[in-house]
């Protein structure tokens, strides 16, 4: 069997998460300038720029007065500052405070220290930068910080970045870690999806390296230096930052001792970030919000401090460097986003109201019916969308039908991804086929699949492979070397299976090894299977191995075999003996064959009894050759009928020989037969 197909277009995700609408968008008016792109020659260049206003995290002052301390070069430097000499779009994702910003801000000074630095505003129109570049009379680069933030309507689309790699205008931007996985996930349509897969992505670890480590030991400034010295688990760029003491401060104030109140206010912007809802918040709405967290954490009990008292301890910087709660304008406020990337707890009804009835621009709602999609918040999510594909936009409809999907209301589904469909998104012509191929209508779902293709769409040549590939044909290993293009790492994994089935091992084993550079651990599985069979054993242990560490079923018991026939069996004990240690009983089963090889029937017998009891036939057949062996034929017998009776043809075979043994020739021939033919004795 091939894997699962890709639901709704979208690569393991429960919906087409995108976070544009489209088609509500209003651009400026034509001739219209945006005031941030009038007047190029106040754009900084990239070699005075400052590291604090290109969005890099503040550290405490310096004892010389300086705001950031000096750059401790990082591992990927070289191939950051490669990356961007050689344009495009290249993007550094990493978590909040491990250094991303101050990284591409280095390499920016680094490698254009002569371009002026187009840094748009959030919410500024994109739409007009190219022409604006284009007019400056000097070398640009493009700036985003937080590219998440420039990926709604009107902001880095397709057309965009390919103006402004017409124009050999680098664009480098910076990515946390869990915005960059929700957008990435995205197969809508949207700018994301469009965006993302255009851009050399550069991942910037928190935690350090040895090397890192080593070129900060021999910093002097006495902020790096502290940090080498009491990091422990910590990146130093995120302990200069202060994200782990800040942390810890806002979790220690949750107490009738502390700043239980404002640690509510950090709650509710916490919780409203992770919603989806743009900030900064105003007062009005964290004073309002904040009042369901403090009753939740013990109300009265905590003896809150008074709201004043409670945002002005919220709001003051820490260690030189930050607060939990950054200023903006108009009495409006922004949590750390540290805390943001740090808080795993369920986000609570009363925030998704609050985001839901505090969403004004359609963006926003958008934003937030994606946010509650991946938190499984499906009654939000459809609330957040409703209006917006009532409105006409097409990924919203889309999403919407998705969603309706899932709850099994397919004929409303139906519905929307034929609307989202008049509008040309191949996306909905995607989710609609794999609705058709879930109810039956595999006519119309490969129909559906074929414009798809035709469209654009590459997932749908993954699935439409997925109907077609019980057998290798020239067109499903087409469209799995289509969806492979794309970069649909499970396509190289089917592919793979399927040139095994026809003997093409060279070309499997190079697809199954791609795949697991790409993080399929199951291809590490299939692969060591098949290396096993070729003779390679060396290197399917390897495989098994770190098949084993990625919990890939019957990877135990396959190596288990592999050291048992390499006459190795103390070391297949050992391994079944770990494995069930770590949780994994089904190595037990593999462990009672090894034990009645070896001749210690009683524990074998109980393992084997315990997997009986749990409904599996072939339990009973091996209790019946551990009895055969032992001269109990009676029990043996017994154990065999069992297991035919639960549906284990196998025990056919073996009850015959047991029967020529007891002498019982003629029922031995009728189960000789069943062995043979597949079919139970005549009555």
């Amino acid at each position: 069997m091939a894997r699962n197909e890709i639901s709704g277009g979208n690569q393991g995700g429960p919906v087409v998460q995108a976070k544009t609408i489209g088609s509500l968008t209003i651009a400026a008016a034509p001739g219209q300038i945006p005031r941030y792109l009038r007047s190029p020659s106040h754009w900084p260049l990239a070699g005075e720029w400052e590291a604090l206003k290109a969005g890099a995290h503040k550290a405490r002052p310096g004892e010389d007065g300086s705001k950031v301390p000096p750059y401790v070069a990082r591992d990927v430097d070289g191939v950051l500052r490669e990356r961007i000499a050689e344009g495009g779009l290249v993007l550094v994702v990493g978590d909040s405070t491990a250094g991303k910003t101050r990284a591409a801000f280095e390499a920016v000074r680094a490698v254009l220290p002569g371009h002026r630095v187009l840094a748009p505003p959030v919410g500024g129109s994109l739409g007009p930068a190219p022409d604006a570049v284009e007019r400056a009379g000097a070398p640009c680069v493009v700036w985003l910080d937080d590219l998440e933030r420039y990926l709604g309507p009107d902001g880095l689309e397709p057309d965009v970045l390919d103006d402004f790699v017409r124009l050999d205008v680098p664009v480098v931007a910076t990515m946390r870690v869990k915005p960059y996985e929700t957008f990435s996930a995205e197969r809508d349509g949207g700018v994301a999806s469009q965006v993302l897969p255009l851009a050399e992505v550069i991942d910037l670890n928190r935690l350090w390296s040895a090397d890192e480590l080593a070129r900060a030991a021999d910093c002097e400034d006495s902020r790096i230096v502290d940090a080498f010295a009491h990091h422990g688990p910590y990146g130093i760029a995120e302990y200069v930052a202060a994200g782990p003491a800040l942390l810890q401060e806002w979790r220690r104030a949750w107490s009738a001792n502390g700043h239980p109140r404002g640690a509510a206010l950090v709650a509710a912007a916490v919780d409203l970030a992770r919603a989806g809802l743009r900030g900064p918040y105003g007062n009005d709405l964290l004073a309002e919000l904040h009042e369901h967290h403090l009753a939740a954490g013990g109300g009265p009990v905590l003896r809150p401090e008074p709201l004043d008292d409670a945002f002005a301890w919220a709001a003051r910087v820490r260690h030189g460097v930050t607060s939990l709660l950054l200023p903006a304008d108009d009495d409006r406020w922004a949590p750390f986003d540290y805390l943001v990337d740090h808080t795993e707890s369920e986000i609570p009804a009363w925030v998704w109201e609050a985001a839901i009835g505090h969403a004004d621009e359609d963006a926003d709602r958008f934003a937030v019916g994606v946010n509650a999609a991946q938190h499984n918040a499906w009654a939000t999510a459809e609330r957040a969308w409703l209006p917006l594909a009532d409105a006409g936009s097409p990924t919203a409809t889309h999403n919407l039908g998705v969603l309706l999907s899932r709850a099994g209301r397919i004929d409303e589904a139906e519905i929307r991804y034929r609307q989202a469909m008049e509008t040309g998104l191949p996306e909905a012509m995607h989710s609609l086929a794999d609705l058709m191929a879930d109810t039956d209508r595999t006519d119309e779902a490969e129909a559906l699949y074929r414009r798809a293709i035709e469209a654009g769409h590459a997932p749908a040549a993954y699935n439409l492979a997925i109907m077609l590939d019980d057998s290798l044909t020239d067109e499903v290993e087409v469209l799995y070397r289509r969806a492979m293009e794309a970069g649909i790492t499970e396509a190289a994994y089917n592919l793979a299976r399927l040139l095994t089935h026809e003997g093409r091992i060279g070309e499997a084993e190079t697809l199954y090894r791609q795949a697991i550079e790409a993080g399929d651990s199951e291809a590490a599985y299939n692969l060591a299977g098949l290396l096993t069979h070729e003779g390679r054993t060396g290197e399917a242990e390897i495989l098994y191995r770190q098949a084993i560490e990625a919990d890939v079923p019957f990877a135990v018991q396959n190596l288990g075999l592999l050291l048992v026939g390499a006459g190795r069996a103390d070391e297949a004990e050992a391994l079944y003996r770990q494995a069930i240690a770590n949780g994994n009983d089904s190595a037990s089963f593999n462990l009672a064959v090894l034990l009645a090889q070896d001749g210690r029937t009683e524990e074998a017998e109980t393992i084997f009894r315990r997997h009986l009891e749990d409904g599996d036939p072939a339990a009973a057949n091996n209790l019946g050759n551990l009895f055969a062996d032992t001269g109990r034929h009676a029990e043996a017998e017994s154990f065999y009928r069992e297991a035919l009776e639960m549906g284990y043809s196998g025990a056919a075979g073996n009850l015959a020989l047991l029967l020529d043994e007891m002498g019982r020739h003629e029922e031995a021939e009728e189960f000789r037969n069943q062995a043979i033919t597949n079919t139970p004795p005549a009555e």
